[in-house]
């Protein structure tokens, strides 16, 4: 306790002495009306001030003790190097880095897909490609908690730096491998630092700009991909992949470093001058966690920060559960070997170990319920996750499917592969411009998932065949557009309705739904894909070695037989039916997609960074008006009473 306070509270007791009474000198003092009430309501004043102030030293000692205290030090900072960085120059410049990354990441990105296609197929293991893409969104997964948590403990710049070295390192890894197991290894290191690098650019967008221009910020990182989308497909026709994936892959271990050089030197020129300023001074003198209490308190405090055994189970429970569906396929059933079932077993055994570990043990749960259960947040959350698991459905195998099914060039088809991207990044500096005056994000959203059940329903009619080909680019772009409506637009949402505080929480919790959602949809893609087409292929083939080679390796299939001869056809129409099989998922998965925007809440986009009227231990602002929700929860309950009636 202070010694102000300590000094307040001697005087008060002193200025405030009463005398003792009976229980019946008391009741006949109030009923007479005596002043001597007025001394013992005095009394409980001093006993509630009393409480107030235990209960302040008992959180300032927890602070001391954890590192809730060391959390608000980075966000104060982080605040500070915002005031000092608020001139317009300022933020041009730090959006022209943020683009100058994005086009790093974002073009690696674009043509990484297809090597990582290239890469199976030279393994005579295509199918793999699923699995490959279950392994890195688990892995993802887990990493966006684990960033999150430590970009409030560590700042954004140590984290980004860490990343961008993992990025690095599984990149020479995935170039090196010369086998699957090898390159599924490097895709956890470059998976990693992938997720790292998007969510800390996606955090220092979203420190510096307000909510009403959050849209606009998040959005820079994107626009590359209007580059990205054509001079990629140049990219990959030149670099021949075929032959040549390995150095294709390497050469973005040094390219990627270069692009995100400005933006390092950004964030270093804002820390100069914010360490400059009084505020950053005084905070420098607080000692931080580590300082306090020494190397073995501060890894035992991490474990339990990062809920380290948590994130352990959910990301063994994940992967044993959804890697076996990719596994199981193939030229032969697999479900009867125990390589197979055991970990398929294993990980819903887990589940439940994972809840009790949550509920009963973990310190800071990786989902706190205070957060979820918020309709705001769970709505979110649930479409995070449907957003990459409609997309893994219908978009898994499409540079496959238009290579082998729709008889596309590999310019052709690497261009017609990013079109969503490209159509929702050309329509987003209008839209995130147009939300600056409107200041709702909800109807938009809606209107987005409509557009995807849309989508979903033009690509399941145009599957496979010459006369796909326009049908797929209309699709697309309906997609896109789609896209640009709510995917982003959802988490700004999100993170309207919340503190700066647990900003980072609910971010990084929303993209690891998201992640989730990727590892499911390309789980349940491969396992529809290597337990149907094999099938199909000798059905329609009637050959097994024919069979066997389109299957495990694509696209030396296609150099043999081209378009016209009798065996390319029978494998387009049996790519027609198992592509058939994924739209089809994905189009029953935009219903609860439509129904889930719907509870969002609809938080006005306001000039600061965050919601600063929340009340001490909530996650969530639940005040705001929505007259959606409203409109459709009113005219649910009138239907109920019409039925009644």
């Amino acid at each position: 306790m202070k010694d102000s306070d300590m000094t307040n509270m001697e005087e008060i007791q002193r200025n405030n002495s009463y005398p003792s009474n009976s229980d019946k000198d008391y009741e006949d003092e109030k009923g007479s009306g005596s002043p001597v009430i007025n001394e013992f309501s005095k009394v409980d004043q001093i006993s509630t001030a009393q409480s107030e102030m235990d209960e302040k030293m008992a959180e300032q000692t927890e602070q001391q003790r954890t590192m809730t205290g060391v959390k608000n030090i980075i966000i104060r900072k982080t605040e500070i190097m915002a005031e000092v960085y608020d001139k317009w120059y300022y933020h041009a410049i730090l959006l022209f880095t943020a683009f100058v990354c994005g086009y790093g990441y974002g073009l690696d990105g674009n043509t990484r897909y297809i090597y990582t296609g290239y890469a199976t197929s030279s393994y005579a293991q295509h199918s793999l490609l699923s699995t490959i893409n279950v392994i890195n969104a688990v892995i993802s997964a887990a990493s966006q908690i684990v960033y999150a948590r430590l970009s409030d403990v560590y700042g954004r710049f140590a984290l980004f730096c860490v990343s961008i070295v993992l990025y690095s390192v599984g990149t020479i890894i995935q170039s090196q491998a010369y086998d699957v197991q090898r390159y599924a290894a490097g895709s956890i290191f470059y998976n990693t630092g992938y997720v790292g690098v998007i969510l800390v650019l996606l955090l220092i967008l979203s420190d510096f700009s307000s909510l009403r221009w959050r849209l606009v910020y998040q959005f820079v990182p994107t626009w590359p991909f209007i580059i990205n989308t054509w001079i990629s497909g140049n990219v990959t026709s030149r670099a021949n992949p075929l032959k040549n994936w390995s150095w294709d892959i390497g050469m973005w271990a040094f390219i990627f470093p270069l692009s995100c050089v400005p933006l390092l030197c950004v964030m270093i020129h804002m820390w100069w001058l914010a360490r400059k300023t009084e505020e950053w001074q005084e905070l420098s003198k607080e000692k931080t966690f580590y300082q306090k209490h020494g190397l073995k308190d501060t890894i035992v405090e991490l474990f339990w920060k990062i809920d380290a055994m948590g994130v352990f189970i959910m990301t063994i429970s994940l992967g044993c559960i959804l890697v076996p569906l990719t596994l199981a396929g193939g030229t032969k059933s697999k479900w009867n070997n125990s390589h197979v079932i055991g970990p398929f077993v294993l990980g819903f055994v887990l589940i439940p170990i994972l809840v009790l570990w949550e509920y009963k043990f973990a310190r800071d749960p990786i989902i706190p319920y205070k957060l979820v259960k918020d309709r705001g947040v769970w709505a979110s959350f649930a479409i995070s996750f449907l957003i990459d698991f409609i997309y893994y459905m219908a978009a898994d195998y499409l540079y496959t499917v238009l290579i082998v099914g729709v008889n596309e060039s590999v310019k052709s088809a690497t261009r017609i592969s990013s079109l969503s991207t490209f159509v929702s990044t050309v329509g987003s500096p209008i839209f995130s411009l147009l939300i600056t005056r409107f200041s709702r994000l909800k109807p938009f959203i809606i209107c987005g998932c409509g557009l995807w059940m849309l989508a979903m329903g033009l690509l399941y009619h145009y599957r496979g065949g010459a006369e796909s080909h326009s049908g797929i680019i209309g699709a697309l772009c309906v997609w896109g557009v789609g896209t640009t409506l709510f995917t982003y637009p959802v988490n700004v949402s999100v993170q309207a309705a919340t503190s700066h505080e647990h900003m980072a929480t609910v971010t990084a919790l929303n993209y690891t739904f998201y992640r989730i959602g990727s590892a499911v949809g390309a789980a349940v893609s491969g396992a529809i894909w290597t337990q149907t087409l094999y099938k199909q292929l000798l059905k329609r083939v009637g050959d097994a070695a024919l069979a066997t080679e389109a299957y495990a390796s694509p696209y030396k299939f296609i150099v043999t037989y081209t378009w016209d001869t009798p065996e390319r056809q029978a494998v387009v129409q049996a790519y027609r039916y198992v592509q058939r099989l994924e739209t089809i998922v994905a189009l029953v998965f935009c219903a609860p997609l439509l129904i889930f925007s719907l509870c969002l809440r609809d938080a006005r986009l306001t000039d600061k960074v965050a919601h600063d009227n929340i009340a001490e231990g909530e996650y969530v602002d639940a005040k705001d008006d929505d007259p959606i929700y409203e409109w459709f929860k009113g005219a649910t309950t009138r239907f109920r009473r019409k039925s009644k009636e």
